[in-house]
């Protein structure tokens, strides 16, 4: 079964941009049809004391379990040279599983949608872009979430 995704991408350590084109590159290849949204400058949360983000979105489609995929983005990370070490720490890269199809997942390993999708404007933005009329699982529609977090700053790279 073929399943549309969409994968957070984001970096702030080396030449941030240039990682999230190539990241995208590789996600992209996971399956097919991808677009990838533009690249979006965002302020850290959490731990504010380290630079600016590269954010973008992918959307493909993928015959992949959403499980065997996600081990796939861990994979990529880790060749970017990420290790969770640090919660909300700086990053070479990270890949977040945004959302699978229709698919609520509650595990120890996964989450989808990703839970704190609906707070964070540098993942709404880019969603929006790619997907204007994009309805969560929930029935939820992303740019009404987006308009709920004016107040964060993101611009274009």
């Amino acid at each position: 079964m073929v399943t549309e995704v969409y994968v957070g991408l984001g970096s702030n350590l080396g030449q941030p941009d240039e990682t999230v084109r190539q990241a995208a590159f590789q996600v992209a290849r996971l399956g097919s049809g991808a677009r990838v949204s533009s690249l979006y400058r965002t302020h850290p949360q959490g731990n504010l004391a380290q630079r600016s983000f590269c954010n973008a979105v992918v959307c493909l489609k993928t015959a992949w379990d959403p499980y065997q995929f996600f081990r796939l983005l861990m994979g990529i990370e880790r060749r970017f040279g990420r290790f969770r070490r640090e919660p909300w720490g700086p990053r070479t890269l990270d890949l977040d599983l945004l959302i699978f199809g229709t698919r609520v997942i509650h595990s120890a390993l996964l989450q989808v949608p990703h839970p704190r999708l609906e707070e964070r404007r540098f993942v709404l933005a880019p969603l929006s872009e790619l997907s204007p009329h994009l309805r969560l699982s929930d029935g939820r529609l992303v740019q009404e979430l987006l308009r709920n977090t004016a107040t964060q700053e993101v611009e274009f790279w």
